[in-house]
């Protein structure tokens, strides 16, 4: 290990110790609000959260550099382990990194939780990239008092789309939980039917229930320019999503809603047909694959990470995505 990476590790470690010990020390004035307790407060200031994540981004960027995998996980945890460690797969094979592995480190909003147990999340919004790229949406998570924050989950925001509204970062966002009431659904349910919506499209029972989104339409276009091609020589392709058990952070807004970040994982199979190899369909499936021996049958791991915002109950609205995140993990010939 560099001695740049042992100063830079050392000074995440120490500031993510500091905050686990020090969490519930040097509180802001109890302030009542409309989406927490009269009682709760957030358990980081936004000067914290700031040298938290700067220091996460920094040790980041150089693991991107150097194309290191191997130290992830003192920075990283949940689907951004697995995503960034595809991606930086990916950067080796290939040469380059991805510009969608970008994190700003300038702020829009932060939303910091007044939860007084753990886990503890906080869901920052990044401003654009410096090429114009949305905005990000960061999920950071201490899952003990004696360990550090880690960056859990990134989103890529939606073009366009209309954000819920949160309590400022001195009075503190109310943590919201998967079986939450008092909305449109649960979000253990709303990420569950989601997933069902994502594999059957229109045709899901769910549609109906789910603002149209990016993420829904992109795949539902490379899945058709698949399918063309396929039958050309009378292939077969099938995707199945499933929701991680336990891998969703959830924070309630001002307006009685819930934005909840989730893990689901999927795997598309693709059958080539009469006597044909299939082959990976884009540059990072063909990184991971390698020097694999390509047969009639391919299968790609995803890992998808999806922002979902929940109304409350009888609102008149739909569940609306306004982020994601996508990434092939595996490759393998079947």
């Amino acid at each position: 290990m560099s001695r740049r990476f042992s100063k830079i590790a050392a000074a995440v470690l120490a500031v993510g110790l500091m905050i686990g010990m020090g969490g519930c020390e040097g509180q802001l004035p109890k302030v009542a609000s409309s989406t927490a307790s009269p009682s709760a407060t957030p358990n980081l200031t936004a000067a914290q959260e700031k040298k938290i994540r700067t220091q996460i981004l920094k040790t980041l960027d150089q693991f991107n550099q150097d194309r290191n995998t191997d130290e992830l996980g003192s920075i990283l945890s949940g689907p951004e382990l697995a995503i960034r460690t595809s991606e930086l797969d990916v950067a080796r094979a290939t040469g380059n990194l991805d510009r969608k592995t970008t994190i700003p480190t300038d702020l829009a909003q932060t939303v910091i939780s007044t939860e007084s147990g753990w886990p503890r999340t906080v869901f920052s919004i990044t401003t654009t990239t410096e090429d114009q790229q949305s905005k990000r949406l960061l999920v950071l998570k201490q899952d003990s008092a004696h360990q550090n924050y880690k960056l859990w989950g990134v989103a890529r925001l939606f073009s366009g789309v209309k954000m819920p509204k949160f309590e400022i970062a001195s009075l503190g966002s109310q943590q919201g939980t998967d079986k939450d009431s008092g909305l449109l659904m649960t979000p253990k349910e709303a990420v569950a039917e989601y997933a069902d919506v994502l594999q059957y499209g229109a045709n899901s029972k769910y549609a109906s229930q789910f603002a149209d989104d990016d993420l829904r339409t992109k795949l539902s276009e490379l899945t058709d320019q698949v399918q063309k091609a396929m039958e050309l020589n009378k292939g077969t392709q099938e995707q199945t999503f499933t929701p991680v058990d336990d891998a969703i952070c959830v924070m309630r807004s001002s307006d009685g809603g819930d934005l909840v970040v989730a893990q689901i994982n999927s795997e598309w199979t693709r059958s080539a047909g009469e006597g044909r190899e299939s082959q990976p369909a884009s540059d990072a499936e063909k990184a991971l694959f390698g020097d694999g021996k390509a047969t009639s049958i391919m299968k790609t791991t995803y890992v998808n990470v999806v922002a979902l915002y929940i109304p409350k109950a009888n609102a008149g609205k739909q569940v609306t995505a306004v982020g994601s995140e996508r990434q092939p993990i595996k490759v393998e010939a079947l």
